[in-house]
């Protein structure tokens, strides 16, 4: 059977290890298995803080929905409900970007939320 010389492929690998570990302290970006360790888990707390990303942005954008509408008599709450009853598709994100920057066109949609 041929011998299998796998310099190359491990050189790669933990070339890509190393990569991802510069700017780590200490250890963590010197040597490999320390490396390896603090990858591992860099990338798993990346992969949870891209889902946790979605959940903070919806309730940042409520937070601020429900302020604007407080402003102009209304809660949160019945807001969105008179919204839906008007068939009005506007999503959080958009609410919340027309509560920061047009209170005008907000105060709108709150009196068309109120009729």
């Amino acid at each position: 059977m041929a011998r299998i010389k796998r310099a190359v492929n491990a050189h790669k690998s933990r070339r890509k290890v190393m990569k991802l570990a510069k700017g780590y302290w200490g250890a963590k970006s010197k040597q490999y298995r320390a490396a390896k360790e603090q990858v591992a888990r860099s990338l798993r707390y990346a992969y949870i803080g891209r889902k946790l990303r979605k959940r903070e942005f919806r309730r940042l954008w409520i937070t601020r929905i429900n302020a604007a509408a407080r402003l102009n008599g209304m809660s949160y709450s019945t807001f969105i409900a008179g919204l839906k009853k008007k068939n009005i598709e506007v999503n959080r994100k958009m609410l919340a970007d027309l509560a920061v920057n047009d209170a005008e066109g907000f105060a709108k949609l709150v009196e068309l939320a109120k009729a």
